[in-house]
């Protein structure tokens, strides 16, 4: 290819756009998109839709089709021309289309997308339809799923891997914790204590940040991504769970993708809680310690009346209960002595304002 068959194109133009953020017609900071001057109207829309996403994130996404530009008529727009963004506030009329019926090549006959006779054989046996309609459903799903498999292999091994041969000391402590329980109650069956560990940390926490991963990114999660999470956080949960699962025709699709991944996954999880147990325990002044560097971290991001009043008020309903609970336990004086400090001093401010 010559150079000089190639099309002549104008340098980048910048442009200043403006976007309206009030009813009454305020307009927001301007921000500088880049143009081309061969792009078509929709093309610059969606360049100024990603600049302003790219800024103010994606809760605050417009779909492009309710966004008009005022000033934006011509594809020929000069350098640092001012652009207008508005909403929409009425969808635009449909576009009259006349009828394939009004066309005099038009054919009443009927098309199928199977043979007639294998329609009529289904008909009969509405069963046999749903299999078959549920065997190409699998195929495009297992295709989509070797497209990301990598991706969520790696991300579950994140979850329940350790680092350097050790799992974090929040995690360590009360795993710990809860071996701790089990053996003060006698409890030697070792489901039980995978059980209490899956519950209070993967089942709990993690699956619930699998299926709202806007928790924690600034993402939008459309129907279409919500029922691929869920598909990979039910796999997350065969994952942990101790019962074997028996697949049939009739098993659920989301069960069926992931069948022959589950039994690895379960020797990893087994595997990973066997290494915290083997881990050396963690004493209470590393703890102690690990606690105080934490709260150092965030030590301007919580309100510390709000959390006291809390815990004031679960003291003064379950004051009683802990007291027993304590003295089953053979808790030191001296701790009895201090909660009983502590409830009084509540007490006393419980008439007072909280600052």
């Amino acid at each position: 290819m010559l150079k000089d068959d190639l099309p002549k194109i104008r340098p980048e133009t910048r442009l200043k756009v403006l976007f309206a953020v009030g009813g009454d017609g305020e307009l927001s900071e301007p921000l500088e998109v880049g143009a081309l001057s061969c792009d078509s109207v929709e093309q610059v829309k969606e360049k100024i839709l990603n600049a302003f996403k790219a800024k103010f994130g994606f809760p605050y996404n417009t779909p492009l089709r309710d966004i008009h530009i005022g000033q934006f008529q011509d594809k020929r727009v000069p350098d640092r021309a001012t652009v207008k963004v508005l909403s929409r506030k009425t969808h635009p009329p449909l576009s009259p289309q006349g009828s394939l019926k009004d066309d005099e090549d038009f054919s009443g006959k009927y098309f199928h997308l199977i043979d007639p006779d294998v329609d009529e054989d289904q008909r009969k046996n509405p069963e046999r339809k749903k299999l078959k309609l549920k065997e190409v459903h699998l195929t495009k799903l297992l295709s989509t799923k070797v497209a990301v498999h990598s991706f969520v292999e790696n991300l579950f091994r994140c979850i329940w891997g350790t680092p350097h041969c050790r799992a974090p000391l929040a995690v360590k402590y009360f795993f710990d914790f809860l071996d701790a329980q089990a053996d003060s109650m006698k409890i030697t069956d070792p489901d039980v204590l995978h059980i209490w560990k899956t519950n209070s940390l993967p089942l709990r926490f993690w699956v619930n940040i699998l299926k709202n991963p806007q928790f924690v990114f600034d993402i939008q999660k459309t129907p279409q991504l919500d029922s691929c999470l869920t598909v990979i956080a039910q796999a997350f949960m065969d994952s942990f769970s101790l019962s074997e699962t028996q697949l049939g025709k009739h098993a659920p699709t989301n069960k069926l993708l992931y069948a022959k991944d589950i039994p690895k996954f379960k020797q990893e999880v087994k595997a990973y809680y066997k290494q915290i147990r083997d881990q050396p325990p963690i004493t209470d002044s590393e703890f102690k310690e690990f606690l105080q560097e934490e709260s150092k971290k965030h030590e301007n991001e919580f309100n510390e009346s709000v959390a006291l009043r809390e815990l004031y008020k679960f003291i003064q309903r379950y004051f009683t209960e802990i007291k027993e609970k304590l003295n089953l336990n053979g808790a030191p004086s001296e701790m009895m002595e201090q909660l009983q400090h502590v409830k009084n001093s509540f007490d006393e401010l419980k008439s007072c304002s909280w600052n």
